[in-house]
């Protein structure tokens, strides 16, 4: 049977009222994307079904750390035993002059903590180079406003989800990248 695994999604639609397509970065579990069907539908209702991914990511590893996702029954100790790094979501927001538009650049890190979650999120060349005076690069969204709005992923996962699987970070054996998925890509044809 294949594993649970975390996903990554950007979603995206025009809800009624809007002029231009809205996005929403949305991290659940399961075993493939064609099973976060229905509770991406759940997510965004004003969408009224109107939706759709522009890119998704299968979590596997970030940085040096492989990322698994245990079912919290079957969890015990080893959740205490995993080591003390966290999995964290940051959205960068930046400006450039003269362009009509707020840049943006969504991380994973993994961190002790939210304080040292943003010091790496600050070390970047987007944080660095994407900003001017009167118009500072800075950590965009509710999922990283400021040092008290920053969220580990595992808390920003849907409750059903919280319920039941938690996410533990192992060291990796060797360092690979997740293959991000880009484009339309259309909830009935997944």
């Amino acid at each position: 049977m294949t594993p649970i695994k975390l996903f990554m999604l950007m979603l995206g639609c025009t809800p009624p009222g809007r002029n231009t397509e809205q996005h929403d970065i949305y991290f659940t579990a399961a075993r493939s994307i064609k099973d976060t069907v229905q509770e991406i539908k759940e997510f965004w209702p004003e969408a009224k079904g109107k939706i759709h991914i522009d890119a998704w990511r299968e979590v596997n590893q970030v940085e040096q750390f492989s990322v698994e996702v245990i079912s919290k029954d079957l969890a015990g100790d080893a959740v205490a035993e995993a080591l003390e790094a966290r999995l964290f979501f940051i959205n960068l927001g930046g400006y450039r002059e003269n362009e009509f538009d707020e840049f943006h650049y969504k991380m994973l890190v993994t961190a002790s903590d939210k304080a040292a979650a943003i010091r790496l999120a600050k070390e970047t060349a987007f944080y660095k180079h994407t900003g001017f005076d009167g118009a500072p690069s800075h950590i965009d969204d509710k999922f990283g406003v400021d040092v008290d709005d920053i969220y580990e992923i595992q808390e920003i996962l849907p409750d059903k989800i919280k319920e039941n699987y938690t996410i533990r970070l192992l060291p990796a054996e060797s360092v690979q990248q997740d293959r991000i998925h880009l484009g339309y890509f259309k909830l009935d044809e997944l």
